[in-house]
């Protein structure tokens, strides 16, 4: 199985919250309509650190090749194009776990 862990931060400004609860809908809707993702878990963050970010989201796969149809699957480029514009920056961690 392959697990995807990606942390996001938002640009800062008054849509904000309405721009984090619409990208959690969003990722969770991907659920049932990319046929490689196996599952999906997102949260929104409300720890209160300077290093904290705002939505996590851990997704899992067969295998490397489910994760790469993923990633080019036109819905989930939808909500990649929607993230460009309403976040500073992302970091990912992609993983081979013999878990299932």
């Amino acid at each position: 199985m392959v697990v995807h862990v990606v942390m996001i931060k938002f640009l800062e400004g008054e849509e904000k919250e309405k721009n984090l609860k619409l990208a959690q809908e969003m990722i969770d809707g991907l659920m049932g309509r990319v046929p490689s993702l196996r599952s999906m878990e997102t949260g929104i963050n409300f720890a209160d650190e300077e290093r904290a970010m705002d939505l996590c989201l851990r997704a899992t796969f067969d295998d490397r090749e489910g994760l790469k149809e993923y990633a080019d699957h036109p819905v989930h480029r939808e909500v990649i194009d929607f993230l460009k514009g309403v976040t500073e920056y992302s970091k990912v961690v992609d993983y081979d776990t013999d878990r299932r």
